[in-house]
């Protein structure tokens, strides 16, 4: 029988190592991982240059009064040095709550998440409506696929373009509705066929990167699932609701993040299709470029104050979706 003696040797915090310090943890994790930080250098390198150091200049921006009139410029040889003064959170204070900030930054912020809830609910629903189709045994099925991807292999800006020309007054859209007796809206002009118009558009442009993920997606589900909801009774209804969306489930939930934030910030539809105009349909990311490039005298501040707030909501909705899922995905395993 083996009895414990109080003060018998043994392992204690006392006995262990000291634990390393930082500096020297990271030489050794050098020493042993060398190859994959050369590996990743310069990668983080161009992106220090690319993205940090525009992210940094843009929060300090924020916290001055910096105009086209008072940042520094060079006229010929002469260099013009920055004016601008250090103003803290005005900015913030300013356009959240300070006058008229509905007019300038919550109109838009509520048309800019309509937008996006509107945008990605058609996208994903009629992208999952049709890789369902796609996926059944049709004749001519990679034609129908090849047909069906051209939006998104053309051009944004080819496809913008052949939708002004269509949408604008006497194009295509209204001459066919004006041939069947239906009203002919103005889709450049009048602000609510202006909304219409860029979700149509929008829809048209990110439809086919839905039905391509989901398509695969459904392309890896085992059929046998399908027989045995088949065997078992099941209805059309119930195999999808049982086995297609559960199957589904990562995913949509990949797709479905990255169309929110491909929309939130879809600046090239917005811009191409209605330029600086159409104030009411334009959303945060638009009217941020209108403050800073789109207008004389240029508000880099205020600009650059939208960008961080736009940043900023990315990040809490990414953060509040990634535990919303892992939630779900503790409940349902």
């Amino acid at each position: 029988m083996a009895v414990a003696v109080q003060g018998a040797p043994g392992k204690s915090s006392r006995g262990r190592e000291p634990r390393p310090g930082l500096v020297q943890r990271l030489k050794l994790s050098y020493s042993k991982y060398w190859y994959a930080y050369a590996m990743i250098a310069p990668v983080v390198i161009v992106l220090s240059v690319l993205v940090g150091y525009p992210l940094v200049r843009g929060v300090y921006l924020t916290l001055t009064d910096a105009t086209s009139l008072n940042t520094g410029r060079q006229i010929g040889v002469n260099h013009i040095p920055d004016s601008f003064k250090f103003v803290g959170l005005h900015n913030y204070a300013d356009v959240l709550w300070g006058p008229g900030s509905y007019d300038r930054f919550w109109s838009h912020f509520v048309w800019t998440i309509a937008w996006t809830a509107i945008c990605v609910l058609l996208h994903y629903t009629i992208g999952l409506a049709l890789a369902l189709l796609l996926n059944q045994k049709l004749r001519g099925r990679g034609l129908y696929r090849m047909l069906l991807i051209l939006p998104w292999a053309v051009p944004t800006f080819v496809t913008v373009f052949s939708w002004r020309l269509m949408l604008a007054d006497g194009g295509a859209i209204n001459a066919v509705l004006g041939s069947v007796g239906l009203p002919e809206p103005g889709w450049l002009s009048d602000p609510f066929a202006q909304k219409a118009a860029a979700i149509a558009v929008n829809t048209w442009v990110g439809v086919p990167f839905m039905m391509v993920s989901l398509l695969g997606g459904l392309q890896s589900i085992p059929a046998e699932l399908y027989e045995a909801a088949e065997m078992d009774g099941a209805s059309p209804w119930q195999r999808f609701r049982y086995v297609t969306l559960p199957g589904l489930r990562t995913v949509s939930s990949t797709v479905v993040l990255l169309g929110v934030i491909w929309t939130f910030n879809q600046f090239a539809v917005i811009f191409l299709l209605f330029g600086n105009g159409a104030p009411d349909a334009q959303i945060l990311v638009t009217w941020a470029y209108r403050l800073g490039f789109g207008q004389m005298p240029r508000d880099y501040a205020v600009s650059a104050t939208y960008g961080v707030l736009l940043l900023s909501l990315l990040i809490v909705f990414t953060s509040f979706y990634r535990r919303w899922l892992a939630r779900n995905e503790q409940a349902n395993g």
